[in-house]
């Protein structure tokens, strides 16, 4: 169904609300199956709807209409939409837009700018958005760039969803912390533009989270072989859509890996 629709029949976003607080610290304790839901559908008040767009851009949509869009590269598919907040990083020209529609309030650029790291901090009031930086080779793989990409951290009905952005480096001790945790994770699974898939799977067993979902595969073939790796320990869904709902007590209680289709929204 249309996400325009959709999002006419969710509640405007109460922006004077106190949003719900997550401090990235709390376990799901309940154990019901997540499912595909359909966004004309509405959501619950305490869940978050995740639709993959394209390559690595997600929208992240709250249940009172509040929308992030990661990694904006300007098109979102037909639809008329304007995202309450987007997300870029620069490492390739398919992450980011140098001409972002100027109707979007809130543009988050995750490289560093005047020679400072990107440092975000943005409160909506049902949602947090907030950045950890990480370093990213140069072009054709040479050099590196410090703190040129950054992993956003969406904290949103009780959730912290992270998006780990284009990638290149093992994050230390230091950033993990920083992170904290995630109950639900995006991972590039190229095998090479961003990490080798035996270093990004390991970054995936460390976090722990409960729902991980692959992005940025070019070909069946690198999804495959993630899925491949990871099978044992996580879960494999093959969702066969675009998007699912979820909230903190529907949380899988065993790591589940959800492969979900790209579709633009028309």
């Amino acid at each position: 169904m249309r996400l325009l629709a959709a999002l006419a029949l969710l509640a405007a976003p109460a922006w004077g609300q106190d949003r719900i607080t997550s401090h990235c610290i709390a376990l799901a304790q309940a154990e019901p199956a997540v499912v595909p839901v359909a966004l004309h559908d509405g959501l619950e008040p305490d869940a978050v709807l995740i639709r993959y767009i394209d390559h690595a851009s997600f929208a992240i949509v709250t249940a009172d209409g509040t929308v992030a869009v990661t990694d904006y590269t300007g098109y979102l598919g037909s639809a008329d939409l304007v995202p309450d907040v987007v997300t870029m990083n620069n490492a390739h020209s398919t992450h980011w837009t140098a001409a972002p529609d100027p109707r979007i309030p809130h543009v988050l650029k995750g490289w560093p700018e005047t020679g400072r790291p990107a440092d975000h901090r943005l409160d909506l009031g049902a949602m947090l958005v907030r950045n950890v930086t990480t370093d990213t080779r140069g072009p054709f793989g040479e050099g590196a760039r410090r703190d040129g990409n950054s992993i956003f951290i969406f904290e949103a009905g009780g959730l912290c969803i992270g998006h780990l952005g284009h990638l290149h480096q093992i994050p230390t001790d230091a950033q993990y912390a920083a992170i904290g945790r995630l109950d639900v994770v995006m991972v590039p699974v190229d095998g090479g533009y961003t990490m080798r898939l035996q270093d990004m799977t390991g970054v995936v067993r460390r976090l722990r989270s409960s729902v991980v979902i692959p992005m940025h595969w070019f070909s069946r073939g690198s999804l495959d072989a993630f899925l491949s790796d990871m099978q044992g320990q996580f879960t494999v869904v093959e969702t066969g859509g675009a998007q699912i709902a979820l909230s903190l007590g529907n949380l899988p209680s065993q790591p589940t890996i959800m492969v979900l289709e790209p579709a633009y929204i028309d």
